[in-house]
């Protein structure tokens, strides 16, 4: 069905980018099983943690996401990039007419047959949380660095080009139309559902697990939002090289992980998002990498810069950058 995305020009001064940790939860998920998802993402599944069999909730998520899921899953963001628990309460928050309304059409329960949501929400909330702790957390600051990656790009184009040449190059199936968004669907593309931003604006939201489609929120009860392929997908899953995969029974994963990211200047801020470890760790390892002259250190400002020494380069048969 092809999505035709209204604005006004208060609402074309709210387009925003955001990123989601519930949404790539559940998007994750539905790949996991086996409702979704596509071939660049098999080497996550194939290593992925597995979900607990009596997880009591896991059938309800099953039905919810089978099919074309309820938005209430999908709470656009608030900010730029919040945390998990604070996506979670706002999905328990979810008002009681829409949650009914999403509920009824996604399971095709008739509304007043529907569960109460003050039993039901905290239940999936707690189970996404679950799911989150596996399947996302222990990737998600690699994740995190490619959808912070996509946001830069498109905020220059942004930036050179304007609206139009965001939306242009955001997906092909994306077209800015003289004031209007169009986004096509593939299944049914004479059927048309009309999204009026309604002054509240549209939130652009990169995304890991929903490549390569594009998402719609059809039934928002503020700002629209899109959820689209986020640039770099397929590398973020690509198994060490070989020299890699020499190194780390030597060196251990994290410390050879580090000096393969450290081929170019990066904070220890940085190399924590990167690797999904925190800054502590992140500082402890590097302590020892310098001790053994594998990794330099200087300042900029406030912020310390890490690099690879010319020794450490050798082991990765690399010219010294």
């Amino acid at each position: 069905m092809a999505v035709e995305i209204r604005f006004t020009a208060a609402s074309i001064a709210r387009v925003r980018f955001a990123l989601s940790p519930l949404g790539e939860t559940v998007l994750a998920l539905r790949i996991l099983l086996g409702t979704g998802g596509h071939a660049v993402h098999q080497p996550w599944v194939r290593r992925a943690r597995p979900l607990p069999a009596d997880d009591p909730e896991l059938p309800l998520l099953r039905a919810l996401i089978a099919g074309p899921m309820p938005s209430f899953l999908f709470p656009v963001p608030q900010e730029r990039l919040p945390s998990m628990a604070a996506e979670l309460d706002v999905l328990r928050a979810t008002e009681e007419t829409f949650f009914r309304q999403e509920y009824g059409a996604v399971l095709g329960v008739p509304v007043e047959d529907t569960p109460d949501p003050a039993t039901v929400l905290p239940r999936l909330a707690e189970a996404l949380h679950r799911c989150h702790e596996l399947l996302i957390a222990p990737h998600w600051g690699r994740m995190r660095a490619v959808l912070e990656a996509d946001v830069g790009r498109r905020a220059l184009t942004l930036v050179d080009g304007g609206v139009q040449a965001l939306f242009d190059e955001l997906h092909r199936d994306i077209a800015w139309d003289d004031g209007q968004l169009v986004v096509h669907g593939r299944r049914t593309p004479h059927a048309v559902c009309t999204v009026d931003t309604a002054g509240h604006g549209l939130v652009l939201l990169p995304s890991v697990f929903n490549w390569p489609n594009v998402g719609v929120d059809k039934s928002p009860i503020a700002a629209a939002s899109i959820r689209y392929p986020a640039v770099g997908v397929g590398l973020l899953w690509e198994q060490p090289a070989p020299v890699l995969s020499g190194l780390a029974p030597v060196l251990g994963h994290t410390r050879t992980a580090l000096l393969a990211a450290l081929a170019e200047p990066l904070s220890t801020a940085t190399l924590a998002d990167r690797l999904g470890v925190t800054p502590s760790a992140v500082s402890q390892h590097l302590g020892a990498l310098r001790g053994a002259g594998l990794v330099s250190t200087r300042r900029k400002g406030r912020t310390a810069l890490h690099l690879r020494t010319e020794r450490a380069a050798h082991l990765f048969d690399t010219p010294s950058p």
